[in-house]
């Protein structure tokens, strides 16, 4: 019998939910797992709801977030462009013991995330988050390539989206998987709608977000020894989707909660500093 996956969202017609369908369906763990039962906190005007979206996909319409907790095996909470809901819609699916996956960003910032692993942690509950960015085959070469046994001195990214408050997490979490933990303060450098922020670490690397709307994803790493540049990042998504699955299977948390902080943190504050630069913020 298949493992069942719900999805708790805020309002379910968005382009995760719309999309994580066909990659849990083509996962290489799809024959282990459903997309069974999906709920909304709302329907937001103009957009399908909750029974229109559940028809259009084959999935059941929970009556409450309770009936969904109670039938699935794996729970996912989405609102990916509406973290400051992420620790009330996730509220009852951290008391469930089952295994969790909170959608990007993952929280507004260091505090909020803290109090989100907290109630996890309380009740036993296995929890993640990233943004897809981490899974990209081409971060995953370097990790086990060039920089395997280099420590990475300095990261610079690109990126783009909408806007930076909800964006800049894809970059973020690229620097954080490269660069670990460890900042200390950072520092935006431009107003404008175009961002240049700088990361320092308390070991003096140094990493820096530059985005601009249509920027792509890319990545300039220098080491001890060895420097590249990647331009482009691909097959992230289904990577992911792939890391969830088999997190709901094993229960082993894929990614160090203090990553997961980091990145957080990071988030919050630069996104605060927009509205000061050249003013460092502690971290």
């Amino acid at each position: 019998m298949k493992k069942k996956i719900g999805f708790i969202d805020l309002f379910i017609d968005e382009w995760h939910a719309n999309n994580y369908p066909k990659w849990i369906s083509g996962s290489k763990y799809a024959d282990d797992f459903e997309l069974y039962m999906a709920w909304e906190q709302k329907t937001k005007t103009g957009l399908r709801p909750l029974e229109k979206w559940c028809a259009d996909f084959n999935v059941t319409p929970a009556k409450s977030q309770e009936q969904l907790i109670e039938e699935c095996d794996g729970i996912i909470v989405l609102a990916p462009s509406n973290p400051e809901v992420h620790e009330e819609l996730g509220h009852l699916a951290l008391q469930s013991g089952k295994p969790v996956y909170m959608d990007k960003p993952f929280a507004p910032d260091r505090a909020t995330a803290e109090r989100i692993f907290e109630w996890a942690d309380k009740h036993n509950t296995p929890l993640f988050s990233s943004s897809a960015l981490r899974f990209s085959d081409e971060l995953a070469a370097l990790k086990s390539g060039m920089f395997k046994d280099e420590k990475i001195q300095l990261v610079g990214t690109t990126g783009g989206g909408s806007s930076y408050w909800e964006y800049c997490i894809h970059q973020i979490e690229m620097i954080v998987t490269l660069m670990g933990t460890g900042a200390t303060r950072l520092m935006q450098t431009t107003g404008g709608p175009n961002k240049h922020v700088v990361i320092e670490y308390a070991d003096g690397r140094i990493a820096h977000v530059n985005y601009a709307p249509c920027f792509p994803e890319t990545l300039m790493v220098a080491g001890d020894k060895s420097s590249t540049i990647v331009h482009q990042c691909s097959n992230f998504f289904p990577t992911l989707l792939d890391t969830i699955l088999k997190f709901f299977n094993d229960r082993i948390v894929p990614i160090p909660p203090a990553e997961t902080l980091e990145v957080a943190g990071i988030v919050g504050q630069s996104v605060a500093a927009q509205s000061c630069p050249n003013v460092w913020f502690d971290l």
